[in-house]
C-alpha cells in the first residue's frame, strides 16, 4: 500500500496540471517546432514544421496559450516534385519548414518555404479564416526560415536568413527591386546556427527574434532590436537556459494576452518525442523583451495567461465513424486518395494497397499522428482478412529508426512479426538506398481480427516504446521491448509518431480495415 502511495505522488507530480489555473512545462510534450503564433482578438493561433506530412502546416488554436486544438492546415498536399509521392526520392525531413504566420487588416496570411528543393520557392497563402480554406497569393524565390512582416505603413517585408530583407509589393506578389537589406553583420560570437526570423514591433521599436546556437554554449534565443527597420540594429540574448535535464531552449516568438501581458512560445529538443513547447512569461526590461522567470529559467510550473479553458488536445482517440478523418491525422507523404476510406465500410477505416512497395519507409498512404510525453499508448483493432498473399500492415513507431508490429500474409499463410528497422536515405534526393530490418519474434497468426497496442515512455532518460499484440483484446504479448525511439534531423527529423500502414510487396488489390484508434496520454 504504502509503494503503491508512492508511486501515485510520483505520478501526480509529473502531471501537466492543465485543469485547475496552473500548467506544467513542456505545455506541448509532442513535437511542435519552428512555432509562430498570433492573437487575434482573444483568440490564439500556432502554426509549426511538419515536412513530409501531409495535409501539412497545421493551425492550432487556443484560448489560453495552453490548451491547444488542431483546426486545420494551410494546404492539403504539395505537388512540385514527384518526390511528395515517394517517386525518385522522398521529402523525408524536408517539405515545409518555419511557416509565418500573421493577420492583417481582416486576413489570414502565412509565408513557408518548402526546403526538398533549396534553392526553390516560397508559398505565400491567405484565408479569411485560420481553419481555412486557404488560397495562394503568390511564389516568390526561396527564403529560409522567414518572417512575414507587416508594418503599420501597410509596407510589407520578408525578413529571412541570417538577418537579411527584402521589401514586397503592395499585392504580395513580387520582390521591389533593389530593396535588398542586410540588418547586422554576425559577431564574433554568432558563427554558429543564427536563424528562425521572428520579427514582432512594440512600441514603435522593431525586434527580431533569432535562435542562436554558438559553439560550445547553449542554444538559446537572442533578439536584434531597432528604431528603423532597415537598422542599426543591437543584440541581447533574451533567454539562455537549459530545462528539465535536456539542452536550450530556442526558436519561437513572442505574443500578448488581451490584457497586455506578453509570454515566449519557444521549443526545446526533447529525444525521442521530438520538439517540444515551453510556454514563459516575457518581461519587458529596458526596452528588451526577457524570457522566463527573474532567473531567467522556463518555469516548471506557473499560472496559465488566461483562466477559464479546458480540454485542448492535438493528439486524439478515433473510431473512424465520421465522414472525414480527424484533424490530428496526417499522411507520410502525399496520400493517395483512392486508396482508402471511411464510407466503404461504416465505423471503419479502410487502407488498400495501391501499388508495390519494398518497405514500409516507401508504403504509401501510412496514417499517423504524434506521440506524447511523459508517456502515452495508442492502440488499433484491425480486420486482415481481406489482405492478399505478399501484404503488409500493421502498427508502428515510426521514425528513422522505427519499431514495428507487421502482419505478413505470405505462401497462403498468416503471420505477426516484431521488428526494428532503420533507414538510410540518399543525401541529395532522401531516396531510400536501404533498410536495415531485424525481426525480434516471428509467430503464426490464425485470427482475422488483430489488436495492436503502443505505450511509449518519454521521461528523462528513457525514450523507450513496447509493443504488443493481441487476438482477444485482453491478453497482451509483448512483440518487441524497451524499443529505443531516437531523434534523428539527418533523415526524419521529427518526433516519433504512431503509425497505421498497409502496402502490397507483389499485387496490389488487398486491403485492411481498422475499427478504431484508442490513445491514452500516461501522466
Amino acid at each position: 500500500m504504502k509503494r503503491l502511495f508512492l508511486n501515485l505522488l510520483l505520478l501526480l507530480s509529473l502531471l501537466p496540471a492543465w485543469g485547475g489555473n496552473t500548467f506544467r512545462n513542456p505545455v506541448l510534450w509532442a513535437d511542435v517546432p519552428d512555432p509562430d503564433v498570433i492573437r487575434v482578438g482573444d483568440d490564439f493561433y500556432m502554426v509549426t514544421t511538419t515536412m513530409h506530412l501531409m495535409p501539412g502546416a497545421p493551425i492550432m488554436k487556443s484560448k489560453d496559450l495552453v490548451n491547444w486544438k488542431t483546426v486545420g492546415y494551410i494546404f492539403p498536399r504539395l505537388t512540385d516534385s514527384p518526390k511528395y509521392n515517394m517517386v525518385e526520392g522522398t521529402v523525408y525531413g524536408r517539405g515545409q519548414w518555419a511557416t509565418s504566420l500573421k493577420y492583417y487588416k481582416g486576413k489570414f496570411y502565412a509565408l513557408f518555404a518548402p526546403n526538398d528543393n533549396p534553392g526553390g520557392e516560397t508559398y505565400i497563402m491567405s484565408a479569411d479564416k485560420a481553419e481555412g480554406p486557404w488560397t495562394l497569393v503568390s511564389r516568390l524565390r526561396h527564403f529560409h526560415d522567414a518572417t512575414l512582416f507587416f508594418d503599420d505603413d501597410d509596407r510589407v517585408y520578408v525578413v529571412y536568413g541570417t538577418g537579411e530583407m527584402v521589401e514586397l509589393s503592395d499585392d504580395l506578389k513580387s520582390v521591389k527591386e533593389n530593396s535588398h537589406v542586410r540588418l547586422f553583420e554576425r559577431d564574433e560570437e554568432e558563427k554558429g546556427l543564427l536563424e528562425g526570423s521572428r520579427v514582432i514591433k512594440y512600441n514603435n521599436r522593431y525586434y527580431l527574434l533569432m535562435i542562436s546556437w554558438p559553439q560550445g554554449k547553449l542554444r538559446r534565443q537572442v533578439c536584434y532590436r531597432a528604431d528603423n527597420i532597415t537598422g542599426p540594429y543591437q543584440k541581447k540574448v533574451i533567454l539562455e537556459t537549459s530545462f528539465a535535464g535536456f539542452h536550450g531552449v530556442g526558436q519561437g516568438t513572442i505574443v500578448d494576452t488581451p490584457d497586455g501581458r506578453w509570454f515566449g512560445m519557444i521549443f526545446q529538443d526533447r529525444g525521442g518525442v521530438g520538439r517540444v513547447m515551453t510556454l514563459e512569461p516575457c518581461r519587458w526590461i529596458d526596452g528588451w523583451p526577457m524570457l522566463g522567470d527573474e532567473e531567467g529559467n522556463v518555469p516548471e510550473e506557473m499560472e496559465k495567461p488566461v483562466l477559464g479553458f479546458e480540454g485542448g488536445e492535438i493528439v486524439s482517440s478515433d473510431d473512424f465513424d465520421g465522414e472525414t478523418l480527424g484533424l490530428d491525422w496526417q499522411w507520410n507523404h502525399n496520400p493517395v486518395d483512392e486508396a482508402w476510406s471511411l464510407q466503404e465500410r461504416k465505423g471503419w477505416m479502410r487502407l488498400k494497397t495501391s501499388r508495390t512497395a519494398d518497405n514500409l519507409f516507401l508504403a504509401p498512404n501510412t496514417l499517423s499522428q504524434r506521440m506524447e510525453g511523459p508517456g502515452c499508448e495508442g492502440e488499433v483493432r484491425i480486420d486482415i482478412s481481406k489482405m492478399k498473399d505478399g501484404d503488409v500492415a500493421g502498427f508502428t513507431v515510426f521514425q528513422g529508426d522505427a519499431a514495428v508490429m507487421s502482419i505478413e500474409k505470405t505462401g497462403g499463410k498468416t503471420y505477426i512479426v516484431g521488428s526494428t528497422q532503420s533507414v538510410s536515405l540518399e543525401p541529395r534526393s532522401h531516396a531510400v538506398t536501404a533498410v536495415d530490418r531485424k525481426d525480434v519474434m516471428r509467430l503464426p497468426l490464425r485470427r482475422n481480427v488483430v489488436y495492436l497496442k503502443i505505450t511509449a515512455d518519454f521521461t528523462l532518460g528513457k525514450d523507450l516504446a513496447q509493443l504488443l499484440y493481441s487476438t482477444d483484446g485482453k491478453q497482451w504479448n509483448t512483440l518487441v521491448k524497451d524499443f529505443k525511439m531516437r531523434y534523428d534531423y539527418r533523415r526524419m527529423f521529427m518526433g516519433s509518431r504512431f503509425g497505421i500502414f498497409n502496402y502490397s510487396t507483389k499485387d496490389k488489390g488487398g486491403y485492411i480495415d481498422v475499427d478504431y484508434f484508442r490513445y491514452r496520454r500516461i501522466e
